[in-house]
């Protein structure tokens, strides 16, 4: 068994158990299971630099006008 046919395997098997009636439709599955996993990735991502970015965001000129 090659090194990427192994890692496939076992990147598979973390995502759940498989699914499907044989071995194409279980890699499809897990495929389909990546690219969700993929895009919570990047939407959390998204929200926490979003956070950072505006984290302690003070308008100064607003604050100079109230003194």
């Amino acid at each position: 068994m090659s090194k990427r046919k192994s890692a496939w395997r076992i990147w598979a098997k973390a995502l759940g158990a498989k699914e499907g009636k044989n071995d194409r439709e279980a890699d499809i599955i897990a495929g389909i299971r990546t690219v969700i996993l993929v895009s919570y990735m990047v939407t959390n991502i998204a929200i926490v630099a979003n956070a950072v970015r505006h984290w302690n965001n003070i308008n100064y000129t607003q604050t100079e006008q109230l003194k």
